[in-house]
């Protein structure tokens, strides 16, 4: 038995809504020719795509970050997938001192379009998975740890940007914003903008 399904079976939380339940990646075989039919519409988040496919089972492998899928209920397909890890960003006090936020990051927030063109009679489903299996899943992280705030590097969209504020996160002011960037942001995030909520 792989020693992180294990591990991870005990903390997964029994989150449900009448459709759809989810599961940590590593707690089904069968997952993996599902995440090969998992698509992203847009060219611009086609790294989304890339990562489940390719890089959340290393990740997973070295405990760099923890990734869930969101599942149909009825036929198991992948409707929607996220990644977690610890992560903390940084606020500029003073002129030469700032302090940190300790904080997770949703590193992968991504709706399978194909599940998406099969199923249109479900309406915002990545607010349904945000709002029914991220934020529960992260309040629960912050009942075992210290975390002030849930953070994102959205792609620089305004459609997408506009849809994040939608869901509670906020930008700072750009002063703050770009101390941020130049702290804290991922080479492979580079365009990307920090956005945050509170928990």
């Amino acid at each position: 038995m792989n020693p992180l399904k294990q591990e991870n079976k005990l903390i997964n939380i029994p989150l449900e809504t009448e459709v759809f339940s989810y599961q940590h990646i590593l707690d089904s075989e069968n997952n993996k020719s599902a995440i090969q039919n998992f698509l992203i519409s847009q060219n611009s988040g086609k790294g989304l795509e890339n990562y489940l496919k390719y890089t959340s089972i290393p990740d997973e492998e070295d405990n760099s970050a923890r990734t869930y899928l969101v599942n149909d209920k009825k036929n198991g397909e992948i409707a929607a997938y996220f990644t977690l890890k610890s992560g903390l960003f940084t606020v500029k006090a003073a002129e030469n001192y700032f302090y940190t936020i300790p904080s997770i990051e949703l590193a992968d927030f991504a709706v399978n379009a194909d599940y998406r063109k099969h199923n249109p009679q479900i309406e915002n489903l990545g607010t349904t998975v945000f709002n029914e299996f991220v934020l529960p899943l992260s309040k629960s992280i912050q009942t075992l740890l210290g975390v002030q705030a849930l953070y994102i590097f959205a792609l620089p969209e305004d459609k997408l940007i506009r849809h994040y504020k939608t869901m509670g996160f906020n930008r700072l002011e750009q002063a703050e914003e770009n101390f941020v960037h130049s702290h804290v942001k991922p080479k492979y995030d580079d365009t990307c903008i920090f956005m945050y909520q509170i928990l």
